[in-house]
């Protein structure tokens, strides 16, 4: 008796000790979502880019010390239009900045702010204009480094520089409100270093981009935005509705 008490007490004790331990569960493990990948900056693709400009077009430039307009007429310079054109509606503009400024000169611009960008569009150049339009002061035009090699660089002229007529820079717009703002945009760095200036490189900017300005020239200017302002942008097309007419009414 004492041997079987002593059996069936082990058996109950074995049983209360299992009743108590809990069941292992299978790890669940969080399903992976897929991740979605980066999209593309479309400024790095520039022959998507090709619209043709309107007859004539304002563009509305807002920068860190102030607003001005340009108008463009395209018959003084076709391709030099077009390309400014894009430029503005693909918002390749937007924080780049006034990398050169030679009082009574120029004041230059166009370089992106994203290096990848500047290689990019540095492959994708266009063919001369001919000269049609002088440069005279508030004049736009496409900085060039010899025959067929215009790409995004601009200048505003801040002085009748005529002599430029003849080494091929085709003006293709004008300052037309805001010419106070251009003269007055920070020019205390002096010419860029591929002039023998203490300023910034051209060589840099494309290399680096805005950071490398931003770090070594934080005075200098850029532009906030550059918009299209006339002719408007058309009005989205308004969606057709149907309307059902209402039943007849039942005797």
């Amino acid at each position: 008796m004492g041997l079987m008490k002593a059996l069936l007490t082990l058996i109950l004790s074995a049983a209360a000790a299992l009743a108590q331990t809990p069941p292992k569960t299978a790890s669940k493990t969080a399903p992976k979502t897929a991740t979605a990948a980066p999209r593309a900056n479309p400024l790095l693709n520039p022959a998507a880019y090709r619209a043709i400009a309107p007859p004539l077009y304002r563009v509305k430039f807002t920068t860190t010390h102030g607003e001005f307009v340009v108008e463009v007429h395209r018959e003084w310079a076709p391709l030099g239009a077009d390309r400014f054109y894009n430029m503005v509606r693909s918002r390749y503009l937007t924080n780049t900045s006034f990398y050169r400024v030679h009082p009574g000169f120029i004041v230059q611009f166009g370089m992106a702010a994203d290096p990848a960008v500047n290689a990019a569009w540095e492959k994708a150049p266009i063919k001369d204009d001919p000269v049609k339009q002088s440069n005279i002061k508030g004049t736009l035009v496409f900085a060039t480094a010899g025959p067929n090699t215009r790409t995004t660089q601009l200048f505003i002229n801040l002085g009748n520089n005529t002599p430029l007529d003849r080494d091929g820079f085709a003006a293709f717009g004008t300052v037309t409100e805001g010419m106070e703002t251009v003269e007055g945009l920070y020019g205390g760095y002096g010419e860029i270093k591929e002039m023998n200036g203490a300023g910034p490189s051209q060589d840099m900017v494309g290399k680096l981009g805005k950071p490398y300005l931003d770090k070594n020239f934080p005075k200098l200017d850029s532009v906030q935005s550059a918009t299209v302002i006339f002719p408007e942008p058309p009005a989205p097309a308004a969606k057709k509705t149907t309307t059902q007419a209402a039943p007849a009414p039942k005797k």
